[in-house]
């Protein structure tokens, strides 16, 4: 007795839980594909991948248009020198510590360098706008994806509440023949029969709440969603037309998808990609022009210590050599500066003032050999843009193969729905018929239990039919620009 109690409280316990998980399902949000697929899109870590792809293409076609602007840079220096050396204002050699200091800023633009740098802005546009169209396809992988694992949600409640169906029916049934066993119209091997039935089918059940729960966990992980928080899905009015499938062409879907579908155009801008890159190698052939400036300035504390104070001029008679044999000294009159005095406030301003220098400079540069660098980049430009045209004709290809395949496929589900739809009419004909024998006596329980088991065997095939259909149709609209929402 202990042993019943417990098996009926813990039973209780199951059932309330279940009851009150199924009355907290009634309060989540349900969500439909639409917001499925929007967040999907914003917390997919390969998503965001793609779009630092496109920011960093950004950042480079940013950097290729500022390198047609001049260049300037600025700079300084102080320092401290000990023992013979340099000063550098005078060039002169001196003994003693020097502390120096200067300035310089610089500036340049390259005129012409083969159109290398207009290429490799072009470039980047191309290469921008091809990653953009990756980051499109991305999408679409993903929302593909989504819808896939959102009709299997789908597909999995109808197939639970098939399994309840059947369920219920049995549990009816049992109910029946119990009443017939105690009235002595069946045999009691019946109800047994039955009761062995009844598990059956709750195993069912269980199974089928199971394939739910990890399908609805399938969906919630690709939407990143933790397993713990409550979910649903919004269950939506699908209409199956296996007899539309007919009216698709598939040269037409073709013709249309090249024209809207991210990876045939991010395959195109690959080629121009590429072709600019040829352009820009087959530029290193070429000259190139430059114009460069620059300016600057330099103090050294040696001058500040003593500078000859000038006034004017003076001429002065000073010996310039001898007479070869005689020795006789040879004088010669010389203009020198009139030095009347030392200044020993020589300012660091002044300095700077009196240093000042200026250059400007035209250069070019003519490629003439630089160990075939230049050669073997052009023939590697030429190699990657052959390489980027059969990658675009293998995505044309590709998506034709693609395209024909979910058209077969989404024809031969269009076939196998019909068809199942016609063997459940057929089956729950069988089915209901079978009843009535079996509440009669006329049939045995094993020719009942085959006749409910195959028309809840083909109730589940049709369902999977059905959602088979249905996503293969989408895919087919996915390929012709159509939205996958229902």
């Amino acid at each position: 007795m202990i042993k019943i109690a417990k098996y009926y409280l813990l039973l209780f316990g199951l059932i309330f839980g279940l009851e009150s998980k199924a009355q907290d399902n009634d309060n989540v949000k349900k969500w439909n594909l639409q917001e499925c697929i929007d967040q999907a899109w914003e917390k997919n870590l390969t998503l965001q991948q793609s779009k630092l792809t496109v920011r960093d293409r950004e950042v480079n076609l940013k950097q290729s248009k500022a390198d047609l602007l001049p260049t300037l840079n600025a700079g300084g220096n102080y320092g401290f020198n000990w023992g013979r050396g340099i000063d550098p204002t005078t060039n002169l050699f001196i003994n003693q510590r020097v502390a120096f200091t200067g300035y310089s800023a610089s500036t340049g633009v390259t005129l012409f360098s083969g159109f290398q740098k207009q290429n490799t802005i072009k470039q980047g546009i191309l290469d921008l706008n091809a990653s953009k169209k990756d980051l499109d396809d991305a999408r679409n992988d993903i929302a593909l994806n989504v819808a896939s694992l959102y009709l299997n949600v789908i597909f999995n409640k109808e197939l639970l509440s098939n399994n309840r169906t059947q369920l219920a029916s049995t549990q009816q049934q049992l109910e029946r023949t119990k009443a017939l066993v105690e009235a002595g119209s069946l045999p009691y091997s019946n109800l047994l029969n039955l009761q062995s039935q009844l598990a059956t089918n709750e195993v069912n059940v269980v199974n089928a709440e199971n394939n739910l729960n990890i399908s609805l966990l399938n969906l919630k992980q690709a939407l990143l969603i933790p397993a713990s928080e409550p979910f649903d899905i919004v269950i939506p009015d699908l209409e199956v037309d296996p007899q539309a499938i007919a009216a698709i062409n598939v040269e037409e879907i073709y013709k249309t998808s090249l024209a809207i579908q991210p990876d045939i155009k991010s395959a195109d801008l690959n080629v121009e990609s590429a072709a600019k890159g040829e352009a820009i190698a087959k530029g290193g052939l070429y000259p190139s022009v430059s114009i460069r400036g620059s300016l600057g300035s330099n103090y050294s504390d040696a001058v500040d210590r003593q500078r000859d104070i000038v006034d004017g001029t003076v001429d002065q008679i000073v010996p310039i050599g001898f007479v070869e044999n005689t020795n006789e000294v040879v004088l010669s009159e010389v203009t020198r500066p009139n030095v009347i005095g030392v200044d020993e406030g020589y300012s660091v301003s002044e300095q700077f003032s009196d240093n000042f220098n200026q250059q400007l400079s035209l250069q070019l540069s003519i490629p003439i050999f630089n160990g075939l660098t230049t050669r073997s980049n052009i023939q590697r430009s030429k190699i990657q843009k052959q390489r980027a045209e059969i990658d675009a004709r293998q995505t044309r290809q590709t998506l034709r193969q693609v395209i024909e395949q979910a058209y077969y496929d989404a024809f031969a589900a269009s076939k196998n729905y019909d068809a199942s739809l016609k063997q459940v009419e057929a089956l729950e004909e069988s089915f209901r018929i079978a009843s009535q024998q079996y509440n009669l006596g006329v049939i045995n329980f094993v020719d009942y239990q085959i006749a409910e088991n195959d028309l809840y065997q083909a109730k589940s095939d049709l369902v999977r039919n059905k959602y088979d259909f249905i996503f293969k149709t989408k895919i087919l609209d996915f390929y012709q620009g159509k939205s996958l929402t229902f």
